[in-house]
């Protein structure tokens, strides 16, 4: 089990950078129609990358950077590794619960109901991330890590699918997807694949890994300014490793590819450190109110937000007569053409997700799992 320093604040950083990975979250999911969206709010095909691709493994990243802060405490304060465990047990059955519950909502067609999801990936990773976190040292987390990229760049480059060869990389026909079909049943989100699978988990738990290491630095007793310092530091380092590694295997969110993992964790530790130096040091610039309440509440946000984007889309009528179409249509697409009037319509959207956030933090009113 680490060893607990002593434990600090809250950290504002971590709320405002949450926040706004939450925003952007809320952004790229909720267009006014999938037929007109700007190339930036949309993942890359494939290989590659676009700052859409940046969002779910800067969640991950965050949830893996509260783990020391959440659990670190009560390690300090003398919790048994058993209740502590027990704990995390709970918060992951209770993560992946809400997300069947969402993708299953409005409960029409169950037996189509796709088992893996994003809060159900976040679950499982928190799982394995918090479990390490009370069972290992750092040099234990480190060896976990460097397993997860190792491992999953070896099978992907070194073991085919059933009828395929070694190193398919193509969507669809590599052992990834052959995997997904095998253990997920048909209902994948592209059909023959699922960008939250099984096999790609593996590396997604290094995304939260990664988060580990950099709460441990937080949490450590050096000063603030050494503290950010190393954050870009480490960040420069990963950032540059991913860059080199996709060489050999491409960055590519679908298959969440090692060098994918280490690309973006470079990009979220140099964020961490930018929200670190705009909050954490002094005073912080007005305006960061509603980024932070939104990371307060950053779950009950992303469940709202999705619940009541799939009853706009179901209500009164799914299709062309639903009120999402309605609304998009006659509200922004009429007078801002429908490309800006569905940025508008996400912008919106974003808009009143901060505002329900903010009512929320004033009324000490906070959704956790």
């Amino acid at each position: 089990m680490p060893e607990g320093n002593p434990p600090q604040s809250r950290l504002r950083s971590l709320d405002g950078f949450r926040g706004a990975t939450i925003a952007g979250m809320i952004l790229v999911n909720n267009p006014g129609s999938w037929g007109h969206v700007y190339p930036a709010l949309l993942h890359a095909p494939w290989h590659g990358w676009t700052p859409t691709d940046l969002i779910f493994p800067f969640f991950l990243f965050i949830v893996g950077v509260a783990i020391p802060f959440s659990l670190g405490k009560r390690v300090a304060a003398g919790a048994s590794g058993r209740a502590l465990l027990l704990r995390v047990l709970r918060r992951s059955a209770v993560l992946v619960l809400l997300g069947l519950f969402l993708a299953a909502f409005p409960f029409t067609d169950l037996g189509a109901l796709r088992w893996p999801g994003v809060l159900q990936r976040i679950g499982v990773v928190y799982l394995v991330s918090g479990a390490a976190f009370l069972w290992l040292g750092k040099r234990g987390l480190a060896w976990l890590t460097a397993f997860c990229l190792v491992a999953f760049a070896a099978v992907m480059r070194w073991i085919p699918a059933p009828g395929g060869a070694a190193g398919d990389l193509e969507p669809g026909t590599n052992i990834a997807a052959w995997l997904d079909r095998l253990l997920l049943g048909p209902n994948l989100y592209q059909g023959t694949w699922d960008p939250e699978g099984v096999l790609s988990t593996l590396p997604a738990v290094a995304s939260a890994l990664i988060g580990v290491f950099a709460g441990l630095w937080l949490r450590s007793r050096r000063d603030f300014m050494t503290r950010t310092a190393g954050l870009l530091a480490g960040g420069f380092i990963l950032l540059t490793a991913g860059w080199i590694w996709s060489f050999w295997l491409p960055i590519n969110k679908n298959l969440w590819t090692s060098s994918y993992v280490l690309f973006t964790g470079g990009i979220a530790l140099s964020f961490l450190a930018i929200f670190a130096l705009a909050l954490d040091r002094g005073a912080a610039p007005r305006g960061t109110g509603p980024l932070e309440a939104m990371g307060r509440n950053a779950i009950g946000i992303f469940v709202g937000s999705g619940l009541l984007a799939k009853t706009l889309l179901v209500f009164p009528e799914p299709g062309a007569g639903s009120a999402w179409t309605r609304i998009w249509e006659v509200g922004f697409a009429t007078w801002l053409g429908p490309r800006n009037g569905s940025l508008a319509f996400a912008l919106t959207a974003v808009a009143l997700a901060t505002l329900v956030a903010v009512l929320l933090d004033r009324k000490r009113i906070y959704f956790k799992v």
